[in-house]
């Protein structure tokens, strides 16, 4: 009996401390904060850190100097949905479910399949609040792309993404409901929506700071239309520059755009703009003052040491509704645009920010693309990753310690203006356009020594060509949604 009180009470004992332990080892090594942040259509030149002399971006620019700023990050494809999907999915565009822009009805684009794998779902079953606040694109609320059915717990802003062309829309979306905006009924511009969904982020973080969170925060600036308040942002540009109106009365481009109220107005046009450049800048302004909100947010709720927040954008700088990236140097160095295969095209900004994890001030040069956030957040939570993915982590080079592990290649296909495909092995970059028509051109360029690709190398070094040629025949798997059969 003696012998049956004194096993009882031990195991009372072992029992108590093994919890105690565990409560202390979980409050002690509680999973890390993840916020990434995606700018829409920003230029690898539109930041200050990346050599933007006209725009003023602080609150980015220090957020760099407190962390790690990429040099060679690229995004999943050069146009919004099949880079967003990319980044959900990790896989490339040769793999991933959404390879290309294609609209379904009224309001939406292809969803997202039922059984595809996303960051979220991932983050979720890690343990975590998840959260998307700004530009889905990736399937309306009763449809299998749905965020809330791909990991989300919550959701608020644009679910379609020609709806976000419109920055003063009648409506957001808040989880599967309507979100009116007051006074907006697509002829008054009262309520700007990136401003509300900023608010609503800012509330996820508030109501989320004593959990582990996941929060995706895909911005609608600076994608077309060219539109911002009038306000302290755009007093800082007015009169600075030359301008060159857009779509005004008058002007050779008079029947692009549909302005709010119009008799032609559609929803996925964009308003005409007299000022495009100073209030180009002021939107890119006005989303570097909201980065800098999340940041000192995070500070305020004394979680910032244990949060990791990434900035980067979708695809290179865009050439609609005014923009003049030209102007502006939008993309740095490099050749190309929005939709274009070339650096200017792909190579993105990408910034991290980790106090006490990540070395103030460092540069990565490690070739990184948005298919690698899925193995580097499997990395960071210690949940085991059992999905294939053509990603490799990357925490490795945040961190400045350990293995980092690198692509055999990075691999792109673009499905509109003929066909394009990219794939780049080392400094080698193999550019193809017009593959779905029988007069495809083929480049080979060097980064190592022509970023800006002017040198195209292909008749130089037929043996490489013929190599990664068949490396990129050998890149993807067939799509009944998204045909794809270039010609070789």
């Amino acid at each position: 009996m003696k012998y049956i009180h004194e096993s009882f009470f031990l195991l009372i004992f072992v029992a108590f401390a093994c919890q105690s332990a565990g409560t202390s080892n979980t409050a002690d090594q509680k999973q890390p904060n993840v916020i990434y942040i995606l700018a829409d259509d920003l230029g690898y030149g539109d930041l200050g850190c990346y050599g933007q002399e006209l725009i003023k971006t602080p609150r980015i620019d220090k957020m760099a100097r407190e962390g790690m700023k990429f040099r060679q990050h690229y995004s999943g494809s050069a146009v919004c949905a099949p880079s967003r999907s990319s980044l959900m999915t990790g896989l490339h565009t040769g793999h991933t479910f959404i390879r290309g822009n294609k609209e379904i009805g009224e309001e939406g684009q292809q969803p997202l399949g039922d059984d595809v794998y996303t960051i979220a779902q991932l983050m979720k079953e890690a343990g975590y609040v998840t959260g998307a606040f700004g530009k889905w694109g990736l399937g309306m609320q009763n449809t299998t792309g749905s965020p809330l059915r791909k990991g989300f717990d919550e959701f608020f802003g644009y679910l379609c993404q020609r709806f976000a062309h419109r920055y003063y829309p009648e409506y957001l979306w808040h989880n599967d409901q309507k979100y009116p905006l007051k006074g907006n009924d697509w002829t008054n511009k009262v309520t700007y929506a990136p401003d509300v969904i900023h608010e609503k982020s800012l509330d996820f973080i508030r109501n989320n700071k004593d959990k582990p969170f996941f929060l995706y925060i895909p911005f609608v600036a600076p994608h077309a239309e060219i539109i911002a308040p009038d306000d302290a942002f755009l007093e800082m540009y007015q009169g600075q520059f030359e301008e060159m109106p857009w779509g005004m009365k008058n002007s050779e481009t008079e029947n692009a755009s549909n302005d709010y109220g119009a008799e032609n107005f559609y929803v996925a046009g964009y308003a005409p703009q007299s000022t495009p450049r100073s209030v180009f800048a002021a939107m890119i302004s006005r989303l570097d003052a909201q980065v800098g909100e999340v940041l000192d947010l995070i500070k305020e709720l004394g979680i910032d040491d244990n949060t990791l927040v990434i900035f980067t954008s979708d695809n290179g700088p865009h050439q609609a509704g005014g923009a003049d990236p030209d102007f502006f140097n939008s993309n740095g160095p490099l050749k190309g645009y929005k939709r274009d295969l070339y650096e200017g095209g792909i190579r993105v900004p990408m910034i991290a920010r980790w106090p006490g994890k990540i070395a103030e001030g460092s540069i990565s040069q490690h070739p990184s693309v948005f298919y690698d956030l899925m193995p580097t957040l499997a990395d960071i939570t210690k949940y085991k990753l059992t999905r294939p993915v053509d990603g490799q982590s990357f925490l490795p080079s945040l961190l400045g310690h350990g293995n980092q592990n690198t692509h055999e290649y990075l691999y792109w296909e673009f499905h509109e203006r003929g066909g394009r495909q990219a794939l780049r092995q080392g400094d080698w970059k193999l550019v193809r356009y017009n593959v779905l028509t029988e007069n495809f051109t083929t480049e080979l360029y060097n980064l190592s020594k022509d970023i800006a690709e002017e040198n195209n190398l292909a008749e130089e070094q037929p043996e490489k060509v013929a190599e990664l040629l068949g490396l990129m025949k050998n890149a993807r798997t067939p799509s009944e949604i998204f045909r794809f059969d270039p010609r070789f």
